[in-house]
């Protein structure tokens, strides 16, 4: 205890000391403002991070130091984490620090020998477990009396209870600054994305004890619901709440005046109303909502702390609006209080945090939300569920192109295989349903329809929930929050889009998906995939004919039947999105992915095509690819047969005349998919001119369209400059050019991924969080030498890291004009923009003031 004093390492909370967050924490700074605010606060010190951190390796504060935060003799302190975030929790609170012997006999004087006995003992049970680090089980009998707790102490250390106060908190110091640093504590600072160096203050305070005659006890009470966001004073007050003597006989009383109970509001009116006023002027000069901690001792109220209320992602929002209309925050603060991730769990029904849960399993929370229904593990299964009128999960080893109209019928999609970017997760984040993949703790057995998790099984119509905001499989129907789409809502995304300076467009295949664009105020289609049109009932016949077609003059026949469904559908976008930019990638996907892979179905397409069900085998193996994904996809299937692009391109340019003739001025945006070559482009850019000149002569109509590429291999990304001289914009396809540099397959890396993150081989899925390091750098070269060449070119990012927050800010500092995503992941992108726009500004803005200050 001999280490030389330095006045910054434990200083008394001051309205005048030199206290910050920085160095002592946040609960330090904040029982400062308390203090400045004349709330009644208990005498408290700051012991810094740097003190902590000279505890832990057995640096202690002198002797002096030690005997001075003890106010008076026969004084107790209690000791508290003061971290420099409250998110990063901390070493539990130890209270009634100090009492000995002597304490324990001034206590028995004033407050009666149950009531101190209680206390004392307590803390030698606390002080032994915590601190000592002695076997639980000799200090957790409930009937123990204050003897045995001190006998046994003297048996398991061979000393009596340690009566000097100072080395009795000097202990507590140095028990609760190792804690910080064992190994559990990091693992649950790691979890909560806490740097790696997370420091750690301290903070003594004087007891206020809750013991004594008249309305004496402690509580909590906060001006809002956790849960809603709505105003309303909630909390506990426990009478008489020291001991466990005093507590079998305490009275829990309601804050406010209840029918059900005796209230604190009626047994000590003046209290009551103090606690109301005090919460006011925290909620003002704190400029949050806030939980406050206090104490009531025969009628005189201390305030022992203040955190931030603790809420669900709808009262996130509700407050910080409601903080902006009473004029205590401005907009651009609201907006950068409420996680993007938060506005996901409000766009869909959520399992309401008080419910009891019984977990199934878990698995990567592919998209947000939670669902209620029967299992089924067929898409047909899933159809049929729907057309009685009942609610199903669809459970899959991982999902297909043919499981779409499964997905559709369902209310939540639960895969045993796959990541972030496979199959289920998109089209579920697409359709805005609640999914679950990688759930490697189920196994599926789809004949015997069973689904098998550790012990349980589960068969075909039973109930589960899926949570798919928390990746949690539950059993049973759980109970539900319904979404909040509210006025705070809209609210909060208008000050965000003012805010914000990169555009957000939707990836939108559907009628549907536009409409949900629309809705959320998506400025644009970034992406339209016109392979997921095909596979509908009434045109995958015509879409295999036209694959077994042998003959170019065949092929059109066949996609002639298609051309009037594909205008429809490029005319209804159009009309939806009433001028607002629509991009249609032409066809991508390898033609394979049309035919039927099982027995069975060959036979029933024989007979649909009438051929011999060899000739149909023959032709399902000889397009089969060893790699699909980096086969005959994309624009090489343009190249190789162009029938298909010029059937898409008049049917984007006969809608184009229709939308435009009933008054929604279109200028369509054509993508051409998986360019890894310049010539590539010229070629499909011929044939799109030569369609478009036949359709102005034939409508006679003059209209407009603009060419794009999607850059999805790392080829297009360095051949940019080239590439961009022929088009009109690049859209950096993310998924595939993530896959194509890391040489990963999106569909299959669940299956190691978390182990790679866990090991630090990734710092996170590159195909979750865009790796700014390898795809970034592509992106950064594609970026540079397509503006290099052609200035004005727009420059986009489409896939699904679009709607990722981190992906986001990356892109705007990359100079990217929008990001394309999800529809129910436009209002998360719109806010994460914002954001990430309002930091640029403020570090401007402290660049241009430093350059001035210098």
């Amino acid at each position: 205890m001999d280490q030389p004093r330095d006045p910054s390492l434990i200083v008394e909370i001051t309205p005048s000391a030199d206290i910050s967050t920085a160095l002592h924490g946040w609960r330090a700074k904040c029982l400062q403002r308390l203090i400045r605010m004349d709330l009644p606060v208990p005498r408290s010190f700051a012991i810094s991070a740097a003190a902590v951190r000279g505890i832990a390796s057995g640096r202690m504060p002198p002797r002096d130091d030690l005997d001075r935060m003890f106010s008076a003799a026969g004084r107790l302190v209690g000791v508290r984490p003061s971290a420099l975030n409250p998110e990063w929790g901390g070493p539990g609170t130890v209270l009634n620090v100090g009492i000995n012997a002597a304490c324990h006999a001034s206590l028995a004087q004033r407050l009666g020998h149950e009531a101190a006995d209680a206390l004392y003992r307590g803390f030698v049970q606390s002080y032994a477990i915590h601190v000592a680090r002695l076997d639980p089980d000799m200090f957790s009998d409930p009937e123990a009396t204050l003897a045995d707790a001190l006998a046994a102490y003297r048996d398991e250390t061979d000393e009596d209870f340690p009566q000097d106060p100072a080395r009795q908190l000097a202990e507590v110091l140095r028990s609760m600054a190792r804690a910080w640093d064992g190994p559990s504590a990091r693992l649950l600072r790691q979890a909560k994305r806490a740097p790696a160096d997370a420091a750690l203050g301290l903070v003594v305070q004087d007891m206020a004890l809750a013991l004594g005659p008249g309305v004496t006890g402690s509580g909590t009470i906060q001006f809002t619901d956790g849960v809603t966001g709505a105003p309303g004073i909630t909390g506990r007050f426990r009478g008489q709440t020291q001991g466990r003597a005093v507590l079998a006989a305490a009275e829990t009383l309601y804050l406010t005046r209840d029918p059900r109970g005796h209230s604190l509001e009626e047994a000590a009116p003046g209290v009551f109303a103090d606690l109301v006023r005090f919460g006011v002027a925290a909620r003002e000069r704190l400029r949050e909502e806030m939980q406050i901690e206090f104490v009531v001792a025969d009628s005189e109220l201390s305030i022992i702390d203040a955190i931030r209320v603790q809420r669900s992602s709808r009262a996130a929002v509700r407050i910080a609006v409601a903080l902006v209309r009473d004029g205590v925050i401005p907009p651009d603060e609201a907006v950068m209080r409420v996680q993007p991730r938060a506005l996901s769990d409000l766009l869909h029904h959520q399992v309401d945090p008080r419910a009891p849960r019984d977990l199934i399993t878990r698995g990567m929370a592919a998209s947000p939300g939670a669902a209620t229904g029967r299992i089924v593990f067929t898409a047909a299964a899933a159809q049929a569920a729907a057309a009685r009128g009942e609610s199903c999960v669809l459970v899959r080893r991982e999902t297909v192109p043919e499981d779409v109209r499964g997905m559709h019928a369902s209310v939540g999609v639960l895969t045993e295989r796959g990541g972030m970017s496979s199959h289920a997760a998109v089209i579920a984040r697409g359709l805005g349903l609640p999914c679950i993949v990688g759930a490697s703790g189920i196994s599926i057995d789809a004949r015997a329809r069973i689904l098998t998790a550790g012990p349980r099984s589960f068969r075909e119509g039973e109930e589960i929930t899926i949570d798919g905001t928390s990746g949690e499989v539950l059993a049973g129907a759980a109970a539900m929050l319904e979404p909040a789409l509210d006025d705070a809502f809209n609210q909060l995304l208008e000050w965000a889009d003012a805010a914000c300076s990169i555009a957000v467009r939707a990836n939108a295949d559907t009628p549907e998906d536009a409409r949900t664009a629309r809705m959320f105020a998506a400025q644009g289609i970034g992406l339209c995939r016109t392979e997921h049109m095909f596979f509908d009932e009434e045109r995958l016949p015509a879409m295999r004919e036209m694959i077994f077609a042998d003959r170019p003059e065949d092929r059109r026949l066949a996609l002639d039947r298609l051309l009037p469904m594909q205008r429809a559908d490029f005319t209804t976008l159009f009309q939806i999105m009433d001028g607002l930019p629509v991009t249609i990638r032409l066809f991508d996907p390898p033609l394979h992915e049309f035919l039927p892979h099982d027995r069975e179905g060959m036979r029933e397409l024989a007979e649909t095509l009438d051929l011999p069900l060899s000739d149909v085998v023959r032709r399902v193996d000889a397009l089969s690819e060893f790699n699909p994904m980096l086969g005959m996809r994309g624009v090489r299937l343009g190249i190789v047969v162009p029938e298909i692009y010029e059937m898409q391109a008049r049917a984007i340019f006969e809608a184009t005349v229709a939308a435009s003739r009933r008054g929604e001025g279109v200028v369509a945006e054509i993508m051409i998919p998986l360019v890894s070559a310049m010539r590539e482009v010229e070629l499909v850019r011929h044939q799109i001119e030569g369609v478009a000149a036949s359709v102005r002569q034939e409508t006679r109509t003059s209209f407009d369209y603009r060419l794009g590429v999607m850059v999805e291999t790392p080829r297009a990304a360095l051949r940019a400059g080239d590439i961009a001289e022929h088009c009109a914009f690049l859209s950096f396809g993310t998924n595939d050019l993530t896959q194509m540099t890391y040489g990963l397959s999106r569909d299959d890396a669940g299956r190691f991924m978390s182990n790679y993150v866990g090991q630090g081989v990734y710092a996170e899925d590159p195909f979750h969080i865009l790796d700014q390091e390898g795809v970034g750098e592509l992106i950064l070269t594609g970026v540079t030498r397509a503006r290099e060449r052609k200035p004005g070119i727009t420059i986009s990012v489409c896939g699904e890291h679009g709607g990722n927050p981190e992906s986001i800010a990356f892109c705007l500092h990359a100079g990217v004009d929008y990001v394309s995503c999800s529809p129910f992941r436009v209002p998360l992108a719109r806010l994460a923009g914002a954001q990430e726009s309002i930091r640029a500004r403020r570090a401007a803005a402290g660049s241009a003031d430093a350059a001035q200050g210098s």
